[in-house]
This record gives C-alpha cells, sequence and structure tokens, in this order.
C-alpha cells in the first residue's frame, strides 16, 4: 500500500467531492483505495485529505497522470437517438439493458474517461432521476443548446493536459481560464446581481477555474451525493480520522449524504452550501456562500 495527501478547502464543496473523486478513481485504477480528511496533525495548520491505494505507486500522481493522458467518450444505449457528435465527442454504443438511467438527452449522456491503457473511469451522476432514484443529480449547470456533460469534461481535460501530474503537491489549486464547468468550485462562479456587473460582456475579463477539482467533484459524485434541502440549499458531512486509520470509500460516500456521524466516535463536521442563479431561475445554479454548522452534542 502507498500513500500520499493533499491540502483541502473544507468550505469548498467542489474540493471535499474532489476528494471523493480521488478515492474512486484510485480504487479504479490500483484497487483498495482508503481515503479520510486529517484535521488533526499538529505539523500542518490545514485539513489535509489522505488516499492510499495497492502497490507502489503514489496514488494521487497515479490519478493526476490517468487525467494527462485521458480521452472523452460518451455512452449511449443501442439505437439511441441522443449523441455528443455535435460537440465533437464520439458515442459509443452501450448494452441497453444495462445502460445506468433513462435515456433523456444528449447533455446527460454519461462521460467515459479512459487512458491508453484501457483503464477508464464514468461519470454519469447528472442522469439520476431525482424523485425516481431518489438521489439528488447535483446537476449545477445548464448549458446552451443542451451541452453535454461529456463535452464540460472533455473541456476540463484540454485544460490541464500533461500540467496535472505537476501539481501533486497542490493539484486543487491548479488553475486555467475555463469559461464553462460543472460549477461545483465556488472559486470561478458568480452572480451578476450580486458581483454587480457581468464579467462576460467584457471582453478584457476572463474567468480563470480550477478543472482538476471540476473533473474530479463529478467523478466524487458517483456514489455519493450532499443532502439537498430545496435547489438553492445542500448540506455535506467530512468524515474525520480515528487513529489515523483511512476508511474504506463507504464511510466517507455515506458521511456525504449525512447531518451526523454514521457510527459514534467518527469525528465529523458538517457544512451547508447556498447556491444562486447567475442566469435565469431554474436554470444554471452556483455556489455562493458555504458555512460550517455547529453540531448538537
Amino acid at each position: 500500500m502507498a500513500e500520499a495527501s493533499i491540502p483541502v478547502d473544507l468550505t469548498n464543496p467542489g474540493q471535499v467531492f474532489a476528494c471523493l473523486g480521488f478515492v474512486e478513481a484510485a480504487d479504479i485504477l490500483l484497487g483498495d483505495a482508503r481515503g479520510g480528511f486529517d484535521w488533526e496533525s499538529p505539523s500542518d495548520m490545514h485539513v489535509r485529505f489522505r488516499l492510499s491505494a495497492h502497490g507502489n505507486d503514489n496514488p494521487v500522481k497515479r490519478v493526476l497522470c490517468f487525467l494527462d493522458k485521458a480521452t472523452v467518450t460518451s455512452i449511449a444505449p443501442k439505437d439511441s437517438s441522443h449523441d455528443t457528435e455535435k460537440w465533437r465527442v464520439t458515442t459509443n454504443e452501450y448494452d441497453s439493458s444495462e445502460f445506468p438511467f433513462k435515456d433523456t438527452g444528449s447533455d446527460v449522456l454519461p462521460a467515459k474517461l479512459c487512458n491508453p491503457d484501457g483503464k477508464c473511469v464514468t461519470i454519469d451522476h447528472w442522469g439520476d432521476r431525482g424523485r425516481i432514484d431518489r438521489r439528488d443529480r447535483v446537476k449545477f449547470w445548464a448549458g446552451a443548446g443542451g451541452y453535454p456533460g461529456a463535452g464540460l469534461a472533455r473541456d476540463a481535460l484540454k485544460l490541464i493536459r500533461d500540467r496535472a501530474i505537476h501539481s501533486a503537491n497542490d493539484p486543487f489549486s491548479l488553475s486555467a481560464e475555463q469559461s464553462s464547468s460543472f460549477r461545483f468550485d465556488w472559486r470561478r462562479d458568480y452572480v451578476p446581481i450580486d458581483a454587480g456587473f457581468s464579467p462576460n460582456v467584457h471582453g478584457s475579463v476572463t474567468m480563470r477555474g480550477y478543472p482538476i477539482v471540476e473533473l474530479l467533484a463529478a467523478v466524487g459524485l458517483t456514489n455519493a451525493r450532499p443532502m439537498r434541502h430545496d435547489a438553492l440549499e445542500y448540506s455535506y458531512g467530512v468524515a474525520g480520522l480515528i487513529a489515523k486509520s483511512l476508511y474504506d470509500p463507504v464511510f466517507l460516500r455515506v458521511a456525504l449524504g449525512l447531518e451526523k456521524p454514521p457510527f459514534p466516535g467518527m469525528p465529523f463536521r458538517l457544512f451547508s452550501m447556498r447556491l444562486g442563479w447567475p442566469g435565469k431561475k431554474d436554470q444554471a445554479r452556483c455556489i455562493t456562500v458555504v458555512t460550517e454548522e455547529t453540531l448538537s452534542s
């Protein structure tokens, strides 16, 4: 087993989701992945996310190397009328009986990230059907013309190509000029009425985003979701370590959607996040305020 750690801002939901994304990706690429949030180290003023996986490879570097080399396709059930070819993302057929959700549009077709060695990570949380699946989609973007999630993933990968591995000590700080995203990292987003102007109408203003956060946050929501209270309010839980022991992925997944620890004795912190409408209501949403809640004893 090899272990690595990275700094994380717990008040940035995208970074928390992305930590789970590191676990999910490392489990696929290396196997036996475990992780946990460490905020009790006396030698470090900041919270760190610790990750371990099978073998001798640094698991953080292994995931970032995967992103550096990955390409994106979308997948659709056989005989589907939807594809992402319009956005120059190849669509491959998938066995209809095994397709993960109802085929409702090109924008929600799963994105498949694959490296040249054939290892693949699938992103498909945006296809869940809410009340039917009883899992919120956490789909904050609403691109014009049905811009697909696979297209956003492809765009983010282009921004980090051959750069991700060099940010292994602090991957969530890697930034790039980014015109659109999954809207998981609040450092890029804004609500024009609150900001007092819209950068979109100023050609000299370019928003910088955090593509590693965006990509891995989407991966992190594969098996976990924050708790939705209404369209503009969510909460998420963060599992701290017990005696420095890392957790199997299931505990991190469960903790994210709870308002109290999954089991007694687990160090646990709870955060609430408010969102706003940067444009028309019921379209795109962006994170505006994140606060830590006080847990009742």
